[in-house]
């Protein structure tokens, strides 16, 4: 899991990573725990996680990290609705105090974002927080609204 740092990351803390990035289940219903492989290409006692659990996995490796920042790139794009939420409700627990650079086209997970950067043709065009860039009325605002429409019911 942890990969080139394995003899220097705790399997505790990778248990907690895993465990936090929303894999606790799946853990304890492995007979390696931890130790198993993923993928079957490897070992054949291995597992083949789903594209979710895949990001997971790879969220909770990026955490086990001791690096100052993380960067996620469109990080619950494999996840269903609900472990997309769980994943926002424990975003700050998640990243521990890191920074974190979050690059999504799905505005509604900018919500809990200290600060949004707009950008356009590779251009800084808005900053702000959500509430912010919703006031301010430009690029960000009729994108989230454009998105926004589906989930609210207006005839």
């Amino acid at each position: 899991m942890a990969l080139a740092q394995a003899e220097e990351t705790d399997d505790a803390v990778v248990y907690e990573k895993l465990a936090q990035s929303g894999l606790k289940q799946r853990l304890e219903a492995l007979n390696q725990g931890i130790h198993t492989s993923v993928y079957k290409q490897f070992d054949e006692s291995g597992f083949e996680p789903s594209g979710g659990e895949a990001q997971k996995i790879a969220l909770a490796r990026a955490l086990c990290k001791n690096a100052q920042g993380v960067i996620l790139d469109e990080p619950t794009s494999a996840l269903d609705p609900k472990a997309e939420y769980e994943m926002y409700l424990k975003f700050d627990e998640l990243v521990e105090g890191k920074s974190a650079l979050f690059i999504s086209h799905r505005l509604s997970s900018c919500r809990f974002c200290d600060s949004i950067v707009v950008l356009q043709s590779g251009r800084v065009i808005e900053t702000g927080a959500h509430t912010e860039l919703l006031n301010a009325n430009g690029v960000y605002a009729n994108l989230y609204n454009m998105q926004a429409r589906y989930y609210i019911d207006k005839e």
